[in-house]
């Protein structure tokens, strides 16, 4: 699933060689794998897909979403030294970057529990980095909103600058899509979300508004379009998350679960 990415992470860091292989001549060690603070782990999927690449024996303890404490053993392997050592700092980063997100969705689901309200991220991704770094929000809890231009039409005030009709559009956009695709359409206030339903979206993002104004658009889906979803976004933080997602929409978004998470720390030591 991960190959080429870790493949290019390996390569990058091993540049023309390892110079430590140039003075040992290597022999078989266990390596640990620990962490040193408590969160949720995540990047069991790249840590497998390493050591297959690598030819590392592999008895793995802990699995993506699980809750870790410090102290607590990852993983244990078993290979080369000097190919232990190479693995040692490629491996690190990935379970490190996954884990630092699974854990802040961790945060941001707690907060939201009980509201009926899904998490959703966003694409603000590392570049590159995209499918990983939603891998790690899945192993924290959430969901995806989505992973590219061609999964959803997602329509923002850019786009619809000089449409006239917006049913004809959203027409027209439907013989040309995937039966199952959706059209959501970025609103800012009640007259765009009502505007926005009338023409048959599919999903209405209430950005940055208010909670009064979410309620009004709520009121006027329920009563009027059953059919329709709202995703509240723009600013929802760890302090707001828990406000918006009781205001009745049906998910939030956020792209705090990705560019605000900081690396879970771990080590790998020799036996």
């Amino acid at each position: 699933m991960f190959e080429s990415l870790i493949k290019k992470a390996y390569d990058e860091d091993i540049g023309r060689g390892d110079l430590f292989s140039l003075v040992s001549s290597g022999s078989v060690k266990e390596a640990s794998i620990k962490a040193k603070q408590d969160g949720v782990f995540a990047g069991e999927v790249a840590l497998r897909e390493a050591c297959e690449m690598a030819q590392i024996e592999l008895s793995v303890f802990k699995f993506d979403g699980d809750g870790i404490k410090s102290g607590d053993e990852i993983a244990r392997l078993r290979a080369d030294e000097r190919v232990l050592l190479r693995w040692e700092r490629t491996i690190l980063n990935f379970i490190q970057h996954a884990s630092g997100i699974a854990t802040m969705t961790a945060k941001f689901v707690k907060q939201i529990s009980g509201s009926g309200a899904g998490l959703l991220d966003t694409r603000k991704t590392r570049p590159g980095l995209r499918v990983y770094e939603k891998y790690a929000v899945r192993c924290g809890g959430g969901s995806n909103h989505r992973l590219g231009l061609d999964d959803a039409l997602m329509l923002k005030d850019s786009h619809l600058d000089g449409v006239a009709d917006w049913a004809l559009f959203f027409s027209e956009a439907r013989k040309k899509m995937p039966f199952t695709t959706k059209i959501e359409v970025e609103c800012d206030n009640f007259e765009q979300a009502s505007k926005a339903m009338a023409a048959g979206a599919d999903i209405i993002m209430c950005d940055n508004m208010g909670f009064d104004e979410i309620a009004r658009i709520k009121k006027l889906r329920d009563e009027s379009y059953p059919a329709v979803l709202l995703e509240a976004s723009g600013n929802i933080s760890l302090a707001t998350a828990r406000d918006y997602a009781f205001s009745g929409v049906d998910a939030i978004s956020t792209g705090s679960t990705i560019h605000q998470a900081v690396w879970l720390d771990f080590s790998m030591r020799l036996a």
